[in-house]
């Protein structure tokens, strides 16, 4: 019988180096706002703890999971100028724009210290992300040639399939 190993707790933004987050996201021109702890977070599509969008601020708290982030930050990259323009909370998109997001917020992963790809897939497995094969690292190992194709379509991956460090345009 295989065993599963046991889920840590995701990494929350507080954990990150300090800065490292907002020099990430400085290349797309983003700003991150921090909020104060038990406040609600503006731009929230859902509450509690994470991470909100309006315009090119990503608005987080210190409990905010690195997930989170990463995924409303890498909505505001993959979207359109036009959807950018109006950007509050609710970043839309479609089933491919979705997989984009998601393989890019693991790509990104590993540019923070304290995080990588896999710490990011599983958290995103603790937090809930569904995915056919049953597990984030089987999605991006097994059945994402799409997402990343979309990236690269979009100018917002390389031909080696890193990061262009560009908006969707």
């Amino acid at each position: 019988m295989q065993q599963s190993k046991p889920h840590l707790p995701v990494l929350l933004c507080s954990e990150l180096p300090q800065g490292d987050l907002q020099t990430l996201l400085s290349a797309y021109d983003m700003q991150i706002e921090l909020v104060e702890d038990m406040q609600a977070i503006p731009g929230s599509f859902w509450g509690e703890s994470e991470a909100g969008l309006i315009d090119n601020r990503l608005l987080i708290r210190q409990d905010t999971p690195v997930h989170s982030a990463l995924h409303e930050a890498c909505h505001y990259i993959c979207m359109d100028q036009s959807r950018r323009a109006g950007l509050h909370t609710d970043a839309g998109g479609d089933y491919d724009e979705e997989n984009g997001v998601c393989y890019l917020q693991i790509l990104l992963a590993d540019e923070l210290e304290g995080m990588d790809a896999q710490r990011m897939m599983d958290d995103m497995d603790s937090w809930g992300y569904s995915f056919r094969l049953g597990s984030a690292a089987q999605w991006f190992k097994s059945d994402a040639e799409d997402a990343a194709k979309w990236l690269i379509q979009h100018g917002l991956l390389n031909s080696e399939g890193r990061p262009s460090w560009q908006l969707r345009k």
